[in-house]
C-alpha cells in the first residue's frame, strides 16, 4: 500500500513517530537484556556493590569482560544503571536495585520481563495461528512463558492476597482461620495455593490445573513449603475438578484464559456450599476500550494477543474474554452461572477482585 500522493505528511509528526518507534526496539531489545542481567546474576552482583567497572562486575558474577561492558552501556542507556564517565564505573541505584533483585518486593520485576520474552519468543506460532483463528494453548508454550508468569504474579499475590484480598470477602477469614474447604482453580505452579496454606493452618486447600507439568511442579513446591500434608494437587480442567462443599473456590488471573468461562462458573456454582464464596482474580481492566490505553492497558492488550486469546481459542467453545475483560463482562458471566451476588472487593494498579456468591 503506497500512500496517496495527495495526502499532506507533517515531516516533524513523521519523525517524532521514527524516534518513537527507535525507543520501543530498544525497549524490546532490553527485555532479552533484562533476563540475561536476571538470569547470569549481574543484577545482583551489583546489588550492595557500589560502582564498578564492567571487569569487576564480570569477576563477581563469574561471566565474560566483553559481554558484560556491552550490557552495561544498554543498561545505562536505558536507565537502568547509571553510569560515571570520569571514573568508568556502572552503579544500580538502589529503587532499581529493589525492582530487580528483590523477589520479596511487590515491585520485582524479572519475572514480568521473563513473561515478555518468553512470549515474544512464541510469536511466530501466534502469527500462524492468526492466519487462520486456531488456538495456542498455554502448555505449548515455553518455559519463559510458565516460569516467567509465576514469577510476575507471586510478588503481587504475596503482598496482597493474605492481608488484603481475603479480608475484603465477606466473612471468608474467619472460615479460613476456623478450618475451611478450598479449592484453588487454575493453579498453575501453586503459589497462591501455597501461600494461603501457609496463612491458614487449619484449613484443607486443593489446587487443580489442566496443565499436568504446572501440577508436578507445584508439587514439589508444597513439599519443600511443608505443608504437603494440608494440600494437594490434581490435573483437571476448571469445568471438571472433582469435589463439593467448597466454602471458598479461587481463580488467579486464569478466568478470562478459559475456553468455556461460563462452563466453569457454573460448575463453581455447584461445587460450592450455599454459603459459599468465589474470588476471581482478574487484570486490571475498564469496561471500554479508552479506559485501558495506557501504559498498563498497552501490556495486557499486548500478553492476551500473544497468550490469553490463543489460550482460550485452542479450548472447547472459545469465548476468548480477554485479559481486559473489564467488570461488565466478568459480571454477565457470573450472573448467567447463577451466582445472585456479585461486587468489586478490591484492587490494585494490576488486578481487580471480585467477590462472587450463591
Amino acid at each position: 500500500m503506497s500512500i496517496d500522493q495527495h495526502t499532506e505528511i507533517n515531516e516533524s509528526k513523521l519523525m517524532d513517530f521514527v524516534f518513537r518507534a527507535v525507543g520501543e526496539v530498544g525497549a524490546t531489545l532490553n527485555a532479552a537484556l533484562v533476563v540475561m542481567g536476571d538470569k547470569l546474576g549481574l543484577y545482583r552482583a551489583m546489588g550492595q556493590a557500589g560502582p564498578l567497572t564492567p571487569a569487576e562486575l564480570a569477576q563477581r558474577s563469574g561471566t565474560a569482560e566483553r559481554y558484560v561492558r556491552e550490557w552495561l552501556n544498554a543498561q545505562a542507556a536505558g536507565g537502568f544503571v547509571s553510569y560515571d564517565p570520569e571514573t568508568g564505573r556502572y552503579v544500580l541505584p538502589p529503587e532499581q536495585a529493589v525492582a530487580l533483585t528483590d523477589p520479596g518486593s511487590p515491585a520485582y520485576l524479572p519475572g514480568f520481563f521473563q513473561l515478555a520474552l518468553g512470549s515474544v519468543l512464541d510469536s511466530p506460532q501466534i502469527m500462524e495461528a492468526a492466519r487462520t483463528g486456531a488456538g495456542f494453548g498455554w502448555h505449548e508454550h515455553g518455559t519463559d512463558v510458565l516460569d516467567g508468569c509465576e514469577r510476575f504474579f507471586r510478588p503481587g499475590y504475596n503482598a496482597n492476597l493474605i492481608s488484603g484480598w481475603l479480608p475484603a470477602l465477606d466473612g471468608v477469614v474467619g472460615k479460613l482461620e476456623r478450618g475451611a474447604l478450598v479449592a484453588d482453580v487454575g493453579c498453575g505452579h501453586g503459589s497462591s495455593t501455597i501461600l494461603m496454606a501457609q496463612a491458614f493452618p487449619h484449613s484443607i486447600f486443593v489446587g487443580t490445573d489442566y496443565h499436568e507439568g504446572s501440577i508436578q511442579t507445584a508439587r514439589q513446591r508444597a513439599s519443600e513449603a511443608s505443608v504437603g500434608g494440608r494440600v494437594r494437587f490434581e490435573t483437571a480442567a476448571a469445568s471438571a475438578y472433582e469435589g463439593g462443599g467448597y466454602d471458598l473456590v479461587t481463580m488467579f488471573d486464569c478466568l478470562h484464559d478459559m475456553g468455556d468461562p461460563l462452563g466453569a462458573a457454573r460448575h463453581v456454582h455447584a461445587s460450592l456450599k450455599p454459603d459459599g464464596t468465589w474470588m476471581i482474580v482478574e487484570p486490571y481492566a475498564e469496561d471500554r476500550i479508552e479506559g485501558n490505553l495506557n501504559p498498563v492497558g498497552r501490556a495486557y492488550y499486548a500478553f492476551s494477543t500473544l497468550l490469553c486469546t490463543p489460550a482460550s481459542l485452542s479450548q472447547d467453545v472459545g469465548l476468548a474474554l480477554g485479559a481486559q475483560a473489564g467488570e461488565a463482562r466478568i459480571r454477565d458471566v457470573v450472573s448467567a452461572a447463577g451466582f445472585t451476588r456479585f461486587r468489586r472487593a478490591a484492587e490494585t494498579p494490576f488486578n481487580l477482585v471480585y467477590e462472587a456468591r450463591p
